[in-house]
């Protein structure tokens, strides 16, 4: 693990803060009003190292997008917005198997894709 910095612990604080799942340049916006000088090749490094480390989870569509909680889940992701949305309807009972033919699996993501709600309107 590397070492702590400002930097990085604003990023993470501000990704607990928010149910939102953020682009690293609404993560950089977001954290240039704490640390006005953080440069944004600084915010993808350290979310880059951030899903390295599995502290953070990366959900990416058309541009990537980060997620700080960990737990297993859903998310919905609108193609016009670009936005991400939580599902917490989908049936949690689904779960893939442990292994397959091509190895053992250590994690999964389920991204559904369509038009959200505002967009549809």
């Amino acid at each position: 693990m590397q070492r702590n910095t400002i930097q990085k612990q604003v990023i993470l604080d501000y990704l607990h803060s928010v149910k939102s799942h953020p682009s690293a340049d609404q993560v950089h916006l977001a954290v240039k009003k704490k640390l006005p000088t953080i440069s944004k090749a600084t915010v993808y490094r350290i979310l880059k190292n951030f899903c390295q480390e599995d502290l953070v989870k990366e959900i990416t569509s058309d541009v990537s997008h980060y997620d700080a909680c960990l737990e297993q889940h859903t998310h919905f992701i609108c193609q016009d917005c670009k936005q991400v949305f939580d599902v917490s309807d989908f049936d949690k009972s689904i779960h893939p198997p442990k292994k397959v033919k091509a190895g053992k699996i250590n994690n999964y993501q389920i991204n559904f894709f369509g038009c959200c709600n505002k967009c549809t309107k």
